[in-house]
Formats: C-alpha cells, structure tokens, sequence
C-alpha cells in the first residue's frame, strides 16, 4: 500500500491507473478507523482495481471546536489497519492541500438539511459537501463508499452527486455493530467503560420498537423510545424522528412511505452518538 501525502502525488499515481483502464473506488473517512470503516474498505477492495482510503479529519463539518479538538486522530493504527485488508491507496493530506484556499462554496440541500442533524450542527452539512467534492474531484472515483450509520448525511451526498451531475455510484453500506447492538464510531473510543455498556441501552431501544409498529402509533413508537432510553440519567435523547427514508421528512402514519427509517441522536455522558433502525411494516 501507498502513503500519499499531497494532491499532486495522489493524482501522478492514480493517472497511471487510469492509462490501465484501471476501476477505481474511493472511501472518505476522518480517521480512527474501526471494523464499521473496514467493511466499507473490503467492499471497496472486492469491487474496484484501486482503493483509494482518505484520512483527513475535516475542519469545515464541525461547528463545535472543541469537538474538532478532541476528535481521536491515529493516523499509524490507521494505515496499518488499511495494510492488513488490501487497501491500495492512503491519502493523508493536509488542511492546506484540500483547501489551498478558503472554500466558499453553500450548497442548498433543503429539505434534506433541514430536519435532524442540520438544525442541530449549522453548517455541518455544508462542511460535508465540500470536502467530499473535493475530495471527488482529486481521486475521480467511479465508486465511494459510506456508511448507513450516517444516515443523513448518505442522503446528502446523493443529493449531491445529482446536483453536482457526478458520474459517481454512491454505495451505501449496513452499519457494523458490536455484539452488544451498540454502532461502531469512531467517537466509542470517548466513552468511559461504563458510558459504553450503558450506550447500549440506544440500540436496545430501536431493536426492540421494530415489533411495536404493528401495535402502536408512530407518535407512540417515537415516544416510547425517547423515554426508554431516557430512563437512564447517563443518555439523554436530544431527537428521535420517524421519517421517510428518501425524503428525511417526518412520517404520521405507517402507511406514509415504503420506506421507513428512525434516526436517533443520544448524548451518552458528554459524548453524542447517532444510530438509526429501518422500520417494514
């Protein structure tokens, strides 16, 4: 595997493969990598020639600074995982080579960015669509892979791809969890030993609404599961919405949509976990 540290060597190294007629895929990821990460990096691998993985830790998708201050950076582990399942490619850039100067550009998503996450992280979205263009425009990807963990913000990068008129296939990918239920992120590594068996309570939750919805109301649905998890003074929901999995707009009644996903953000102690559950009547 290749280590690339700017733009220009990271392009002179995918021409070639590109003169071979070579497929490439393409995982933008913030670093900390874990197995949620890695099966994303194996799809890549199975399904393309190249796998370019990016570390970069964006500072444009925080509106919290602190939270970019302590947001886990382990760039040696990194690699070294990305080694072991055949990845091809690690670009690991600097601020300065991603944005050589201010990046400027607003993108309008609405009603996309309008529900959940984006009244919550003003900005945040908009952080995202600039250094996952970017970033698109220096690999040149055929494939990118994401997580469905991030709900949302796959939805965006859809959005996106279309607005942008990208000849990308954007892939989406199951969340890996562990074998308690909780969702793998990057950000478990914040929580303390007994922050993260009590996490698990947010999956819990969610697994255990899916049977309701035969029985029960949406509202009744998104109330039980706010309150169940807010019976432990660890967790505190700051939003469960119900909503159609295309559009991210609120669901009233089952019959609403095909598709149907719940989305949950939960503070766990000072750290803020998302999951979400797909709900088929």
């Amino acid at each position: 595997m290749k280590v690339y540290k700017t733009v220009l060597g990271l392009s002179n190294a995918l021409e070639k493969y590109r003169k071979e007629g070579k497929k490439i895929g393409f995982v933008p990821t913030m670093g900390a990598l874990h197995n949620g990460h890695l099966s994303l990096v194996k799809k890549c691998v199975a399904e393309n020639d190249v796998c370019v993985v990016s570390i970069f830790v964006n500072p444009t998708q925080f509106n919290n600074k602190t939270d970019l201050e302590k947001y886990p950076r382990t760039v040696d582990a990194d690699v070294k995982l990305l080694q072991s399942v055949n990845c091809t490619i690690a670009f690991v850039p600097s601020v300065k080579q991603v944005y050589p100067k201010p990046d400027k550009r607003q993108f309008n998503f609405a009603p996309l960015d309008q529900v959940m996450e984006g009244p919550s992280r003003p900005g945040h979205f908009n952080g995202v669509a600039q250094v996952v263009s970017r970033f698109f425009d220096i690999v040149k990807p055929q494939k990118a892979y994401f997580g469905e963990k991030d709900f949302q913000q796959l939805a965006i990068i859809r959005e996106m791809v279309k607005q942008l008129k990208l000849p990308i296939e954007i892939v989406g990918c199951p969340i890996v969890r562990e074998e308690s239920g909780l969702a793998l992120s990057s950000r478990n590594a914040r929580l303390s030993a007994a922050e993260k068996k009590t996490a698990v309570k947010i999956s819990k939750a969610l697994f255990e609404s899916v049977d309701m919805i035969q029985t029960k109301s949406v509202e009744e649905v998104k109330n039980w599961v706010i309150n169940k998890i807010n019976e432990d003074p660890i967790l505190n929901v700051e939003y469960y919405e119900i909503v159609d999995s295309l559009t991210l707009q609120n669901v009233k009644k089952w019959s609403d949509s095909k598709y149907i996903t719940g989305c949950i953000t939960v503070y766990c102690g000072e750290v803020r976990l998302i999951d979400n559950i797909q709900y088929k009547k």
